[in-house]
């Protein structure tokens, strides 16, 4: 029996069992007319589906067989598109999704990108995971692919979305997991980047805690409708990385230069048997349960203070970025850097960041690189110690508008 049968199967069996479940229920309860019935029809299909579940056989499947059919499902899908039926095994039952999400290794392991919070964990040690960006100048939003193959032209997986929103006293990007719904009140709302009103520096926020200890922001809270946020929920702005770019009027000092302050990721992830924090789910059950984060809006008079300090003032003990240094190439009068054919357009957003060490010096490896390859069309490749959605907010900040350093 092939997978998608067994799927299909499973629906078929699950839909019977929850609607004979459904048509019990209305009737012990006595419900004649239709305003009753509907009054309690979430409640009834929810438990209904509950009941089918528990009733179901795939549900009650044992733990080895199952973890043997998922282990080698997981082995035979590689890359995308295939995967997807990994992610709808996860899908099927609680007992599914918890040995599916056992089974499935971390993209620092694995060099896999499978389920949403992947894009949270740090990439592979030893590789570059291979993205592009689309940009949208009419609708001002950007979209991040992973790579499908090694060709720059195709389709990819959708990952990340965000969108460009211009206020008087600085600029934000808001990034979502969903590419039709960029707002801070949607479910999928995942971060921003904010920049200064020069677009100099730039603060990028995690909706969620990165680690366990984080500090939100200082930010007056604003209510989500005109319901009150649950204090449960640990919602907020929570700094993950801090951006600079040096004063470089009218190019005078040659390329852009650009630091990156991690402040989630420590400076020994990048030693040997360095660890950096690695988010295992996220922190609400359910992705409709986004819906009663809390979002924080900063008055810009704190948004500037916050913006002008932290680079000098945090360093210690954190992760610091630079952009590799380019080289000037005499015969072709330009400056180059050697992207190993992932960037094919020379532009001045093109950067390659490397790890500063203590003695000022710069290490060889390579953890994120950005660059043009067609007239709206971007290559983003990240590794360790980075996050997709970390190493998609720094690459914002290159197509932000800067007045003083270009």
């Amino acid at each position: 029996m092939s997978f998608k049968s067994i799927i299909h199967d499973m629906k078929e069996e699950i839909g019977s069992i929850s609607r004979k479940g459904f048509e019990v229920k209305l009737g012990s309860y006595g419900l004649r007319s239709r305003s009753h019935r509907a009054a309690v029809h979430d409640g009834l299909m929810a438990a209904a589906a509950v009941d089918a579940l528990k009733q179901s056989c795939w549900a009650n499947m044992p733990p080895e067989l199952l973890r043997d059919v998922l282990m080698r499902i997981e082995d035979s899908e590689v890359s995308w598109p295939s995967r997807k039926h990994v992610v709808a095994c996860a899908g099927v039952c609680r007992s599914w999704r918890e040995i599916t999400k056992e089974i499935v290794k971390n993209p620092e392991l694995s060099g896999k990108l499978t389920f949403p919070i992947s894009l949270k964990q740090p990439g592979p040690r030893d590789s570059l995971l291979q993205c592009f960006i689309k940009r949208n100048r009419t609708t001002h939003t950007y979209h991040l692919y992973l790579g499908l193959t090694q060709a720059l032209t195709d389709t990819g997986k959708f990952l990340l979305a965000a969108r460009k929103c211009r206020r008087p006293t600085c600029t934000d990007y808001i990034i979502s997991l969903d590419a039709n719904d960029m707002s801070k009140g949607s479910n999928s709302y995942i971060g921003k980047l904010r920049s200064n009103f020069l677009g100099t520096k730039f603060v990028a926020y995690d909706a969620m805690p990165p680690h366990a200890g984080a500090m939100t922001a200082k930010s007056r809270s604003a209510r989500l409708g005109s319901k009150q946020v649950s204090p449960r929920v640990p919602a907020g702005n929570y700094p993950v990385a801090h951006i600079a770019y040096e004063l470089n009027v009218l190019g005078s000092r040659g390329p852009r230069r650009m630091q990156c302050v991690m402040d989630s990721i420590p400076a020994s992830a990048i030693e040997p048997g360095g660890v950096a924090p690695t988010q295992t789910e996220f922190p609400l059950s359910s992705v409709d349960s986004f819906s009663s984060i809390s979002f924080f809006r900063s008055k810009s008079s704190r948004t500037e203070t916050f913006l002008s300090g932290p680079l000098s003032g945090q360093k210690e003990g954190m992760l610091v970025l630079k952009n590799k240094a380019p080289r000037w190439h005499e015969q072709l009068q330009c400056w180059c850097l050697n992207f190993r054919g992932r960037v094919t357009v020379a532009s001045v957003k093109n950067f390659q960041l490397v790890a500063s060490a203590e003695n000022g010096q710069e290490h060889e490896k390579i953890l994120l690189q950005f660059g043009k390859v067609g007239k709206d069309l971007f290559t983003m490749d990240y590794q360790y110690p980075l996050s997709a959605f970390q190493a998609f907010a720094i690459c914002l900040s290159s197509f932000d508008t800067k007045i003083a350093c270009e």
